[in-house]
């Protein structure tokens, strides 16, 4: 029986559409930008770009060693993955050539990513490959952006007031997940939604439309290892979740507990330590971020004491203290903070 003489039900597969595509959805959603005029849909484009060519490149890593360290640390003080900085080379020659970001800056770089763009209108603040210390294990890893317009003069040279706005100035922000498939998640600042890259056809397809994660959850995920070197109301909300049976999930890649949590419910956290007493966390390219995308999906993210959109940035690699998720969840923990 060839598919001419199958009856076609509008629940067999052979009947679904392709989909929307990433930029059909953006043409479409443009007049809903702010300043619609073009240049934030190509500078989402142009992070789609640079999505797709790292997709590839994790998924032969193995095939070309691309796997293990560089042998060097960050400015982080962390140690350097040799996609790491394929990443961040990647992500900031695709935003260089696009020619809409005026400065960029990465959790692989110590200062400001100058683009030579000076009449780009926008700013990236970028973690080009988050849980990298995961590569080698075949495990989720991802992508964290913020996207916000500059404030100093278009033709001028950007400096840090561009990068320090505040986390509620930004314009879009989002993550794109490296997964059993890949997916990016971003919002403009109206709704959260989710495109599924679609190797064969080379494009991210329209996959998890205006998400909204639910009120409260069962997941927890932290770092059980830190448990004594946390603050007495973390470890007593710990002792709840586990009395209430809740689920322990965590991957150790900040996008994919952060992923799992939002589609499912459920809380992620990344408390201070005695070790690291403004917890580990980077503001601008990774609490910011995920923290503006999660409030659009009925979310909360917390520092404890505040709204992480609330708190003040002073410097380009600040830390700070992150609990987010299903906001029933989050309240609670406050609520035992103190």
């Amino acid at each position: 029986m060839n598919v001419s003489q199958l009856e076609i039900s509008s629940s067999h597969p052979l009947a679904l559409p392709v989909g929307v595509t990433l930029d059909r959805y953006i043409m479409h959603r443009q007049t809903a930008f702010p300043y619609a005029t073009g240049d934030l849909s190509q500078l989402l484009r142009d992070i789609a770009l640079a999505g797709k060519i790292i997709h590839r490149e994790v998924n032969r890593a193995g095939l070309i060693d691309l796997t293990g360290g560089m042998g060097v640390q960050n400015v982080q003080g962390e140690s350097q993955q040799k996609l790491d900085m394929i990443a961040n080379i990647r992500f900031c020659r695709a935003l260089k050539n696009g020619g809409e970001a005026c400065a960029i800056i990465s959790e692989e770089d110590e200062d400001i990513i100058f683009t030579g763009n000076n009449n780009g209108k926008y700013v990236v603040a970028i973690d080009p490959l988050d849980g990298s210390s995961n590569i080698d294990v075949n495990v989720s890893i991802g992508t964290i952006f913020s996207i916000y317009r500059r404030v100093t003069p278009i033709g001028s040279e950007p400096t840090m007031a561009d990068f320090l706005q505040g986390g509620r100035r930004q314009v879009a922000a989002g993550y794109i997940l490296y997964g059993s498939s890949t997916i990016m998640v971003y919002t403009t600042g109206h709704s959260a939604n989710g495109f599924t890259y679609d190797a064969s056809l080379g494009e991210f397809i329209l996959s998890h439309p205006d998400i909204h994660s639910p009120v409260d959850g069962q997941i927890y995920s932290c770092n059980d290892g830190n448990l004594d070197s946390y603050e007495q109301g973390v470890r007593d909300y710990l002792t709840n979740c586990r009395s209430r049976q809740f689920t322990a999930r965590y991957i150790g890649s900040l996008v994919g507990d952060f992923h799992r949590n939002l589609l499912k419910g459920g809380i992620y956290m990344y408390p201070p330590t005695k070790k690291n007493r403004d917890g580990k966390l980077r503001l601008l390219y990774e609490a910011f971020p995920l923290a503006f995308l999660a409030e659009k999906a009925g979310c909360l993210a917390s520092t404890g004491h505040q709204a992480v959109l609330d708190v003040k940035p002073t410097s380009l690699h600040q830390r700070v203290p992150l609990y987010i998720g299903s906001p029933i969840m989050v309240e609670n923990l406050i609520g035992m903070l103190g």
